[in-house]
């Protein structure tokens, strides 16, 4: 099963996700952090975001191969926080938005054969202005692009917004 989980920022996506990661999967969850520590206020994120977390759960920080790190998930649920950063790391590695659109493919595909639940969190990007400059224009496309092909794979979607949840699908 694949729960898609998307919103703005701080709008109650990465708890709602962990609330369901916690029905479906009690303590056998695997939480799937795709941050990268670049800077100490990110490390600062990092370390709150890994306090919050159950400690049976089990972390894998991998900021680009997911669907290895799907596919090697020693639990049947899996919590991806989240598809908006890796998106951004592709994208600084280079990668084009063709690469990125058969990567989440790929990721989606896997978790098909695999079984078991991948709750995967993305920020919505596609509701402010266009963005002033081309790499975050092409960081926008990109992610909205994987959204859709994130949110059309779903089994279920939710939009949150202020903490409150709109069942999509």
């Amino acid at each position: 099963m694949l729960i898609y989980v998307t919103g703005g920022a701080r709008s109650g996506k990465s708890r709602f996700a962990e609330e369901r990661a916690r029905q479906l999967g009690g303590d056998a969850v695997t939480y799937l952090a795709t941050a990268q520590p670049l800077d100490a206020e990110m490390q600062a994120r990092i370390e709150r975001h890994r306090a919050d977390r159950p400690p049976r759960w089990i972390t894998v920080e991998e900021p680009l191969e997911l669907e290895r790190a799907v596919q090697a998930a020693p639990t049947p649920v899996v919590l991806l926080d989240c598809l908006s950063l890796w998106v951004s790391n592709l994208l600084l590695r280079g990668d084009s938005e063709a690469q990125m659109l058969k990567a989440a493919g790929d990721l989606l595909a896997t978790q098909r054969r695999r079984g078991g639940t991948l709750i995967a969190v993305s920020n919505e990007v596609g509701l402010g202005i266009v963005p002033d400059n081309a790499l975050a224009r092409q960081y926008r496309d990109a992610l909205g692009r994987v959204n859709q092909a994130a949110a059309a794979a779903a089994d279920e979607a939710y939009l949150l917004v202020s903490g409150l949840e709109v069942k999509l699908k």
